[in-house]
């Protein structure tokens, strides 16, 4: 077999196949090696001064202790930088640990971050509590914002924070548009990227500085991992560096391989759940109870056209507003009928789930609250899935 030139360029899809790879250090086999230890050898003092130097330096590939990475997840993080066109990448135990520390890393007491209102629960309570608690103020915006985004930075804004399309309720947000008003303000903008994965949007090459990825969902892609991930231009390196070393946190190596083996197979996921989404998504518009579906590859969406513009691609996770009025009771009828759509609190795997949200908000309330349900859908028979949802609505419409 010739050897791969990784100069040679390649499309995304191919990219989740070939990253990471390096016949030089996997003995020839296709998968990287799983390594897994905490001490390194090294071949005297001399060795030892010379590496620990160069880490020092900024080499971040050179081999002194477990808690840096092994070369299982150098060859992961090789093919994260490639997707995302990054310059370095790090995993983290989980994805709240991804949204944490990419706040943690850029503020220090009396700083000032900006929120949007439709940000993943956790992130939220985090901000209002922990950063409130180490003396950092949060603010929370539209995430429709625009320009009048410029008003809300202070002096001490250092993060501008970017969920696109936002958690449970699927707003597209302006990326390039408000990653350049951030880097105005010397700001540094983070986005949690979880959605579109890095295969259907590089938000580093749309200005932003950091993306991050709950890789417990599509990366992953098989429910049995916990792992978030950071991905960084060359600016924002030295802050999210210092934090990771500093803070002490890193992923296993079994958890590292299984995330990378997960992104080999996560084009032809992505394409199946897109699929039974809409297959789904199309059945449930035609239902009386339904007042409107969340999900921006719709054409009618009000964030189509960002969507259209930004991404090359849309996901299985969506959003169910039903109609008001119904009895009491009648949402939890609905997702308590299915027998194939379970009720967890993840997306991202190879089984559907239905749960009902309840978005927190802070800027206006939300307007769909009390009635709406989030789906994510799997692999299954899109066939069965569809003969699931019309058991749910039967039990949604038993109720009086």
């Amino acid at each position: 077999m010739n050897k791969d030139d990784p100069s040679t360029p390649r499309r995304p899809a191919t990219r989740l196949v070939t990253g990471g790879r390096d016949r030089a250090t996997s003995f020839d086999y296709v998968n990287p090696p799983l390594v897994r230890g905490s001490t390194v050898l090294h071949d005297s003092v001399a060795d030892m001064k010379a590496r620990s130097q160069a880490r020092l330096a900024g080499d971040d590939e050179v081999a002194t202790y477990g808690i840096y990475g092994t070369p299982t997840h150098q060859a992961f993080y090789a093919a994260l930088n490639a997707l995302e066109g990054g310059y370095r990448s790090w995993a983290l135990p989980t994805g709240l640990a991804a949204c944490t520390m990419a706040l943690l890393a850029f503020v220090r007491t009396g700083d000032h971050v900006l929120l949007p209102d439709s940000v993943y629960g956790p992130t939220r309570r985090f901000s209002r509590q922990t950063l409130a608690r180490f003396g950092i103020d949060t603010t929370f915006y539209d995430p429709c914002i625009g320009d009048e985004l410029e008003q809300l930075f202070r002096p001490t804004t250092r993060v501008l924070f970017l969920e696109s399309p936002g958690s449970l309720t699927f707003e597209m947000q302006d990326v390039p548009r408000l990653a350049a008003i951030a880097r105005r303000h010397d700001a540094f903008s983070v986005i949690d990227n979880t959605w579109a994965t890095p295969l259907f949007f590089q938000p580093l090459a749309h200005g932003v500085d950091v993306s991050l990825h709950a890789a417990t969902k599509y990366i992953g892609g098989h429910s049995d991992l916990l792992m978030g991930t950071l991905t960084v231009n060359e600016r924002a390196w030295p802050a999210v560096r210092e934090a990771m070393h500093f803070y002490g946190l890193t992923t296993a190596a079994d958890d590292v391989y299984l995330a990378h083996r997960g992104l080999h197979s996560m084009g032809a996921r992505l394409a199946l759940h897109r699929a039974n989404a809409e297959r789904l998504i199309a059945w449930l518009r035609g239902q009386p109870e339904v007042e409107r579906v969340l999900y921006p590859a719709l054409a009618d969406d009000p964030g189509h056209a960002l969507w259209k513009r930004d991404m090359s691609g849309a996901s299985g996770l969506f959003g169910v507003v039903l109609r008001p009025g119904l009895p009491a009771g009648a949402l939890e009828a609905l997702v308590d009928g299915a027998q194939l759509f379970g009720r967890g609190y993840s997306w991202g795997g190879y089984e559907s789930l239905m749960i009902p949200a309840f978005p927190e908000r802070t800027v206006a309330p939300c307007p769909f609250e009390g009635r709406l349900v989030r789906i994510a859908a799997g692999l299954e028979d899109a066939d069965d899935l569809v003969a699931d949802l019309e058991r749910s609505f039967a039990a949604l419409r038993a109720v009086r």
